[in-house]
């Protein structure tokens, strides 16, 4: 992530606005290193772009953030400028969230639910029950992560794939089965809000239509084929073939199965009576279209967007679209061995030392899934900021990987996801050193360390 700009002295830039009247009671102006206008409201202690005076206007002001369209439309101008509002919004302190592996999911919901939304912007200092770890934030990337895989819990049934081939989230439109469906669908959204806020990341993200309603952009057929490829295949051949010759019979309702139920829905009022023609196909398809994304989540997809909005506004993500939430909220995938290698550091080693080279041997035999459950076993996630290994963070800003000697060759290899740190001992062999890698990264779980 990138580090938020700081503050200069109103006095050092000229005023931006053209006519300056007095700003409201308990409202003051400042300016970001760049010499953009901000706004803090003392009121309710939170920080805006947006002049609160009535009809004020702003001189040379060419894009969303009051700056040229070029630089708006970078994401990482917008990244910078997000991280900026977290951070000129963050309260002092921290808040402790003390969970237990075999009952993440309520004993996070309990707590987050019980605290006071603006508490949850103070720095998070997350506690795992029997284990020994100190959280200088690998523990608090670690519960993000777990917390995240786990609102796919069946038991739940809050979420579910997108797709057979697509392992997005959606909404679960049989989630109102679950009486607390809703409370849960609050939590989440302040949950995610928080992974945003603290620039974590988690393990599996929504689809692409999902961060759209999040935006509040507007939905078309398109955005159906990722989700739902048969039902998007279909709609494009009624739009592009004459149904009225084809003699197809099609009326403004549609059938839909919850929980082994069909329920017919009406697209307008008396929709079953009404017959679909070459004349209004387009009014059927842009309402058929509305209705696949909205079908019976409604409710939880406000609980959802109400949560997270008291966590971080939604105004925040205005300018950003789709692609870009969803690199913020899951970072990069596929991982870039050369990428990797580039920007790690050693101590004790050096990056021509034999275990070094065993390690880097053994990565470049491993597929994907692998390499991931190895970054994971180190930084406490498997996901990547949007530069790369390049960009890792610590408890204490960027942080590069590092493999540091330490210990003796009966040990296991040791990780300290606060640091991104490996401790690799001196291993022999290319074949012990593997061996004890593997079985870290694959049978271990908890930390032991810090």
């Amino acid at each position: 992530m990138t580090k938020a700009v700081r503050e200069h002295h109103p006095a050092c830039i000229s005023p931006l606005i053209v006519s300056e009247e007095p700003l409201p009671e308990g409202w003051e102006m400042r300016y970001t290193n760049e010499g953009v206008r901000y706004f803090v409201d003392h009121n309710t202690r939170s920080t805006t772009f947006q002049d609160p005076r009535p009809g004020a206007k702003t001189a040379g002001a060419k894009g969303a953030f009051g700056v040229p369209i070029a630089y708006e439309r970078s994401f990482r101008w917008k990244l910078g400028q997000f991280r900026y509002l977290c951070q000129s919004n963050a309260l002092p302190g921290h808040v402790k969230i003390s969970v237990t592996r075999q009952t993440l999911f309520e004993d996070s919901f309990q707590q987050i639910m019980a605290m006071k939304p603006y508490d949850l912007r103070r720095r998070l200092y997350i506690i795992f029950r029997g284990e020994e770890g100190l959280d200088y934030g690998g523990l608090a990337r670690e519960w993000f992560f777990l917390l995240s895989h786990e609102v796919l819990n069946p038991m739940y049934c809050l979420f579910e794939y997108a797709g057979k081939d697509n392992y997005c989230l959606q909404i679960n439109p049989a989630s109102s089965i679950n009486p607390d469906h809703l409370a849960y669908f609050r939590f989440i959204g302040r949950f995610i809000a928080m992974a945003l806020y603290h620039g974590r990341f988690i393990d599996t993200g929504f689809s692409l239509p999902f961060y759209k309603r999040m935006l509040s952009k507007q939905l078309t057929i398109k955005d159906l084929e990722s989700i739902d490829p048969e039902f998007y295949n279909s709609l494009i051949w009624v739009r592009d073939n004459d149904i009225e010759e084809c003699g197809l019979e099609m009326f403004f309702a549609v059938d839909m199965e919850i929980l082994g139920e069909l329920k017919s829905h009406d697209l307008k009022p008396e929709g079953s009576e009404v017959q679909v023609s070459e004349e209004n196909k387009e009014e059927y398809i842009k309402m058929i279209t509305e209705w696949r994304f909205s079908r019976g989540v409604e409710e939880q997809t406000k609980a959802f967007l109400d949560g997270f909005n008291e966590v971080v506004p939604l105004q925040w993500l205005q300018y950003f679209d789709e692609k870009e939430l969803e690199l913020m909220l899951c970072g990069m995938q596929e991982i870039d061995l050369g990428d990797w290698q580039r920007n790690a550091i050693y101590r004790h080693y050096n990056r021509n030392s034999k275990q070094i080279v065993w390690f880097w041997q053994i990565v470049r035999e491993m597929d994907n899934e692998k390499r991931t459950r190895l970054l994971q076993f180190v930084t406490g996630t498997c996901r990547l900021p949007v530069g790369g290994f390049a960009e890792l963070m610590g408890s204490n800003g960027p942080q590069k990987y590092c493999i540091e000697k330490v210990g003796k060759e009966t040990w296991l290899p040791r990780s300290h996801t606060c640091f991104n740190r490996l401790d690799l001992p001196p291993y022999k062999s290319y074949e012990q050193l593997k061996e004890k890698l593997m079985f870290a990264i694959e049978e271990t779980e908890g930390f032991g360390q810090e």
